[in-house]
């Protein structure tokens, strides 16, 4: 006899009495679907979330600049005029650029941004554009009439 013969032989032999039984079928519950015994085998994740950690750590974030003393007296002149402008019933629109604090880690985004300015808020020192943006005035770099 050949090998396959002895081995199919051998299991008629071992369980011949339950081998031709049909398929058990539960009287409890029903069967499961084939997408739940899927996930069964489906890859298991462990650290939940730790992905999107390591993307956002490696996200790119930028230290304020500090402005030189010619450049903050500049800065100074042109929030000076801005406020002659609002008070003069005026809104100007200016072009600027400023770097914002990142919500999620240290460090700034730099970011352009172009408006009306209606409002000079002294106590706090930040402009108030149109649209209800708020930027504080240390964090702007450059501004420039647009």
């Amino acid at each position: 006899m050949k090998k396959d013969q002895k081995m199919g032989q051998r299991a008629e032999d071992l369980y011949g009495d339950i081998i031709h039984l049909p398929h058990f079928e539960p009287k409890n519950h029903k069967r499961m679907s084939l997408n739940k015994r899927a996930a069964q085998f489906a890859p298991f994740a462990a650290l939940t979330g730790y992905g999107d950690a390591i993307i956002e750590a490696s996200r790119f974030t930028e230290k304020n600049i500090d402005l030189s003393e010619d450049a903050s007296d500049q800065m100074d002149r042109m929030i000076v005029h801005l406020q002659e402008e609002i008070e003069r019933g005026k809104e100007p629109e200016i072009s600027m650029v400023c770097f914002l604090p990142d919500d999620k880690k240290d460090g700034r985004n730099f970011m352009e941004v172009t408006g009306r300015v209606k409002k000079i808020d002294a106590y706090d020192r930040a402009l108030i554009f149109q649209d209800g943006q708020r930027i504080l005035i240390k964090n702007i770099v450059n501004m420039d009439k647009a």
